[in-house]
Order: C-alpha cells, then structure tokens, then sequence
C-alpha cells in the first residue's frame, strides 16, 4: 500500500464502536427482498462481500420503518415488524462475521414511494409531487401523483415508525441506524422550499424545516440509548432532481448542519455529484466541508470519492473523516483490499453490475443478483 494511503485504514470510533478503517460502503437501492419485506440470503451474500472485501463500514439500502406510507419500491426490505427484524438477523451475522459495522439505514420515502403494499396514496409535506418521473429501474413508470399533505397525526405516526424499526434494528444486532434525510425522501422534502408550503412551526425558515429532522432524532436516541449509534444523511440533490440547492446556500448548510449539532447524532453522511466540488456556487465549500464547519460531528463524505489519492486527502485535510462509496464499490466490492495491494480499481460499467432483479425481469436479462 502506498504511504499516503495510511490514513484510509486508521482506526475511528463512532459512539462506542470502532471502525476500523474510514471506508463505507453507502446505502444503494436494491429491491432485492421478498415481496413482505423480509430479508434473504441474497441481501446476505450481497453485504457480506463488502465485510470480506475489507470495508470497515456498510450502510444498509434504504429499509421502510413502518407499514403505513413509508415503503418506497416493492421489494425493499423493511424493519417495521417482528418477522422483518428477525429476517435481519443472519445478515448481520454475515457482515459482523468479517470483523466490519452495519448500519441499517431507515427511509421515509414520502411523495417519492413507487411502490407501497401498505398504502395506495403517498404523503408528503404538501400537496406537491416530486419533479420528474418515477424510475423505470426500480419499477416505476410516468409521473409521481399528487401526495396527500401530511397532518400532525401524520407526523406523530411517522415519528413513532422511525423509533419503532431503531428499536428492531438494534433487536437484529445493527450496529446503528442511519436517517435518511436526503435524496428526495420524506424528511428531505421537508427540507425543500418547493415541496413545503406549510405555515405552521415545519414550514417557512429553514429552522422549520428542519424541526421534524431534529425531533425525530432525539425520539430515535431516547429508544435506543446512548451506546447505540444515529447518524444522518443529508443532500441537496434528489433521486428526480440531482441539480436541486438549498435557496439559502451555505446559510442554509449553517442552519440545518448547526440544527443537526444540537441534538444527540453520532455523525452526518453527505452526499453531492462529486464531493470534493463547490456545493453552493462557484468558489464556495463543498457540502461536507460545510458539515465540517458548522457541526462538531464526524462527516461522512461522498460522491465520486473512488481514487484514493482524493479519499485520502480528504481525511488528512479534515474535510470528511469517512468515505463512503456507492458505484464503485457495486464495481469493487473488495476496493478496500485493492487499495492496500496496490491493484487497480475497476470502472464503473453499468452493464456488468448486479441489478435489481424487478429490471432483470423486465429487460429478460440472465444476471444473477449474488
């Protein structure tokens, strides 16, 4: 391995767990679980190559927390119920077996569901759909209709389901759990000047928007306990609309990053394009050196992180102090590995990668899914 590269396989604990080294593998749509939402042994194997190829930290794809409006694609797995949970438990087993933390990450997917066997409609801040279309990848066809605007009782429930599957993963033995507020999803929509027309204490300045993020974290700690590590994931782009920035800037990174500051976290996971870019405008921080500077908290960084020359320097520029890889580790699932042995990193190739098998069945594509 070369000398520079050390810093990538330095040891870091998070709460009271130590990493051992500063790759993570990032949360990756898969729909891959059976149609109840139960994981499978091809979600085992598919985590557990990552734990054998050297990465210190896997993230788990988005996992829906209750059974009312959450679920976002059928055949996502879920962490609402008793049966799911216990569904959970040898995959955890699999990844902790090769000595890396799992972190299962919860996701509200809100006006974005495409698919939901607990509900026909979608709720989302107000009645405003997400822009663009549903994905065909991932099942969906034509624009997203329009969500019912959420209530307060609304709020109460999804509140409730986000502590109820942290209570189930630290059940099924996770090491964590991750909020997915980013990418479009419920709690990002709240975040979002365009899907939020509320005027009540969640809508308006941004210190609203931020409200039902920062309740929902200190619910989920009080379930869990302090030993039990919460982090954050937070964008500006979504899944239908990547060019998306917060109206504000880098004062709307100070609100919600200082907002994220107070409460109980363990970290904050962003993610942009290319994370070592200008995330507000031209000449200004990226979106993780902003994390950096208005929280105290550990930053996950990613986007297009894969050389390690840039991952390292990064880390040894305390501008993220993890790096979390998505397309490139689906390429590379032992990148870790190739980067203590001096191999080289494959491309990433769309065609040659495992895809979700609802797009295998549509395109007559004979891929396994391992």
């Amino acid at each position: 391995m070369k000398e520079e590269y050390t810093t990538l396989f330095e040891e870091l604990p998070i709460n009271q767990t130590l990493l051992n080294n500063r790759y993570v593998v990032a949360p990756m749509t898969r729909i891959s679980a059976e149609n109840n939402g139960r994981a499978n042994e091809t979600m085992k194997k598919y985590y557990e190559r990552y734990a054998k190829g050297g990465f210190g930290t896997i993230i788990t794809e988005g996992i829906y927390p209750d059974e009312k409006y959450s679920q976002g694609y059928h055949n996502q797995p879920g962490l609402a119920n008793v049966d799911q949970m216990n569904s959970w438990k040898p995959v955890v087993e699999g990844v902790h077996k090769h000595g890396a933390a799992f972190i299962a990450q919860l996701m509200h997917a809100g006006s974005q569901s495409q698919g939901n066997i607990h509900a026909n409609d979608t709720i989302s801040p107000s009645a405003v759909p997400p822009k663009g279309d549903m994905i065909p990848l991932y099942g969906g066809e034509g624009p997203y209709p329009t969500p019912i605007e959420m209530t307060h009782a609304n709020m109460e429930q999804v509140k409730q389901g986000f502590v109820t599957a942290a209570i189930n993963a630290k059940e099924a033995g996770f090491d964590g759990v991750e909020i997915h507020g980013a990418n479009g999803y419920l709690l990002d929509e709240f975040l979002t000047d365009y899907m939020n027309h509320r005027e009540d204490q969640y809508g308006g300045a941004t210190e609203n928007r931020v409200r039902l993020l920062t309740e929902i974290i200190i619910e989920v700690r009080k379930a869990v306990g302090k030993e039990f590590i919460v982090g954050i994931r937070i964008s500006q782009g979504k899944v239908t609309d990547s060019d998306h920035r917060w109206a504000l800037g880098e004062s709307d990174a100070d609100t919600i990053f200082s907002s994220l500051d107070d409460t109980p976290l363990d970290y904050i996971h962003v993610t942009d394009a290319d994370g070592t870019k200008s995330s507000f405008g031209e000449g200004s921080k990226s979106i993780a050196a902003a994390a950096k500077q208005y929280s105290s908290l550990p930053i996950i960084a990613n986007g297009q992180l894969q050389d390690p020359a840039i991952a390292s320097s990064l880390v040894q520029e305390d501008k993220a102090d993890l790096i979390s890889l998505a397309t490139s580790a689906l390429q590379n699932p032992d990148l870790p590995n190739r980067v203590k042995q001096n191999a080289a990193i494959t491309p990433f190739d769309f065609e040659s990668i495992m895809l979700p098998k609802a797009y295998i069945k549509e395109h007559e594509l004979k891929k396994e899914i391992i």
